[in-house]
């Protein structure tokens, strides 16, 4: 086998985020664990998701939920806009957005229990609360299983690397693992690691390569029917489609996409990501997380939101907007996602403390209502009023989006069958 790891080395093009495998490595474990061939889930009205996690927890009075009528204590210091959808108001800042709300929907009824940053966080990426008996894997790593591979672009991509343990595999096999683009798309000189063929390695020179490669290949499939070797090839394939691929590279170039355009989206990190995920889906990534900002706001809470909100504001209704004149919206959704809201009152640091009891998640597109808000809270935003959406339910509507049963059993070390939700339900009222 000394041949598979001289041809191994020759392709090095991009990682694996969180457990630094490239991209040939991680193409090579999918391809011997026989992981990549005959998935037949049945996509549905959902090809693709774009996952932005907000990390600390947003304060929902302070966005999706504001509260104008509460004490001041409880309405905090800022001010709410009406939206395009009539009696719906969300916070001063999210202009943008207050003006495409009639292509959203808000969930004002997210609840679960868990107040610690990680322990919300594993929530809202695996659908699964905390075990310290098993890792659970991500909803991107359990769209990865569950779909092959689609257009030489991998299935599972966070922007701008993987955000947390619990974006991962858990105990699926490392063969999901998202992809991770290792910069930021931002910065002046962002390009994805190992991506372009090597200095002084042309296109045709790569293509002499790959033939003479493939007659070596040849030779010793004629002589050995070993699966291992047929997983090898597997592997090349895929990784030889990454690199020959234009379209597949081109996908992570946003100087491609016009200069008036990126000025809408941002000429900022948000911007950048926003518009990243969206040529991502659109080349035929099946799920993308993108993280943005720091929301974990116990002081100064106007202060904070006033520098977070903008960039994030004109990108996301720029998104929403962008896949709609694509026609994209329909089959792409989009949410916005934190682990958990802020406590009703505003503490004595003119800020919020973290509170799981009660907060607001955003869908668009992918099947969902447009122009709708799900559930309510109360008066003073300290628990829901009607309609609670708990984590296993919004999970499983996510997957039933995608095709995906979401009781349909994956099995875990010792051979465990273990749901992909354990309990959910589709909550069909957010179904357009």
């Amino acid at each position: 086998m000394a041949r598979v790891s001289s041809r191994r080395d020759f392709l090095h093009v991009g990682f694996c985020g969180g457990i630094g495998l490239t991209l040939a490595q991680y193409l090579k474990l999918q391809s011997a664990n026989g992981d990549i061939k005959n998935y037949v889930s049945k996509e549905g009205t959902a090809k693709s998701v774009i996952f932005i996690f907000l990390p600390g927890g947003m304060a929902h009075q302070e966005s999706f939920d504001p509260k104008p009528y509460a004490p001041i204590e409880y309405r905090g210091p800022m001010n709410s806009i009406e939206t395009s959808v009539p009696g719906v108001f969300i916070n001063e800042r999210w202009q943008q957005t207050a003006k495409i709300m009639n292509k959203i929907t808000i969930c004002r009824s997210m609840t679960h229990g868990e107040a610690a940053h990680e322990r919300g966080t594993h929530n809202m990426f695996t659908g699964y609360r905390p075990s310290p008996a098993l890792s659970y894997p991500s909803m991107g790593s359990v769209v990865s299983h569950e779909f092959g591979p689609r257009n030489d672009v991998p299935q599972y991509i966070c922007i701008p690397g993987q955000p947390n343990e619990f974006a991962g595999t858990g105990y699926l096999s490392s063969s999901f693992a998202p992809f991770s683009l290792g910069s930021d798309p931002a910065s002046g000189n962002f390009t994805v690691r190992d991506l372009q063929l090597p200095g002084g390695v042309t296109d045709e020179r790569f293509a002499r390569r790959r033939k003479a490669l493939d007659a070596v290949n040849d030779y010793f499939l004629t002589k050995e029917k070993a699966d291992s070797l047929d997983a090898v090839d597997t592997f090349y394939q895929r990784a030889y489609g990454m690199l020959s691929s234009q379209s597949a590279r081109e996908a992570f170039d946003l100087s491609k996409e016009p200069d008036a355009l990126r000025n809408e989206y941002g000429r900022n990190t948000a911007g950048a990501r926003m518009l990243m995920a969206r040529r991502l889906v659109e080349a035929g990534a099946r799920f993308v997380t993108l993280t943005y900002g720091g929301w974990d706001m116990h002081d100064n809470i106007a202060a904070g939101m006033n520098g977070q909100v903008p960039e994030l504001d004109q990108a996301f209704a720029r998104l929403i907007q962008d896949l709609d004149e694509r026609g994209r919206l329909n089959d792409t959704m989009v949410c916005i996602a934190s682990e958990f809201g802020r406590t009703p009152k505003i503490n004595g640091t003119a800020g919020r403390d973290h509170w799981p009891k009660v907060f607001s998640v955003v869908l668009a597109g992918g099947g969902v209502k447009r122009g709708f808000v799900y559930g309510t809270s109360n008066s003073t935003a300290s628990e829901p009023e009607d309609n609670p959406l708990n984590v296993e339910d919004w999970a499983t509507t996510i997957y039933h989006c995608l095709g995906i049963t979401a009781d349909k059993e994956l099995m875990a070390p010792g051979d465990r069958p273990i749901e992909i939700v354990d309990g959910g339900k589709i909550r069909n009222e957010l179904l357009a």
